[in-house]
């Protein structure tokens, strides 16, 4: 198991960015390796499951373990066979009106290595104005 951390910050607001996490369908605008989500669910809430599509056949089952929407936290699980990744996500004000995000993900070395800069890259896209 391995851990690592990304952090991106940009001029969105943090209750954009928020909304941008909290609302499934989002996902796909700011993430550029999920093609599309399915849920039944129009918020994140623990307990709530779904499929995250990717590209070149991927998909991956999901599960939100725990959402504090106060201070803008959540945290979910993502399984593709053994292969499981733990996602921590954090949103916080940046000065001058913008935001930050934090994202603490563990799972097998090869994965995380491997997903971190996808991870970056879809964070900048997050917290930029735009998406």
């Amino acid at each position: 198991m391995a851990t690592r951390t990304v952090t991106r910050a940009g001029p969105a607001a943090p209750e954009t960015v928020w909304e941008r996490y909290a609302r499934p369908a989002l996902w796909s605008r700011w993430a550029p390796h999920i093609r599309r989500v399915e849920t039944e669910a129009g918020r994140i809430a623990p307990g709530v499951c779904g499929r995250v599509f990717s590209y070149a056949g991927v998909r991956v089952r999901f599960i939100v373990e725990r959402v504090d929407e106060e201070q803008r936290r959540w945290s979910w699980r993502v399984g593709l066979g053994p292969l499981v990744l733990r996602l921590c996500h954090e949103v916080t004000a940046a000065p001058g009106d913008g935001s930050g995000t934090r994202l603490t993900f563990s799972g097998p070395l090869p994965v995380v290595v491997l997903y971190r800069p996808v991870a970056a890259w879809a964070l900048g896209r997050l917290v930029a104005d735009g998406r």
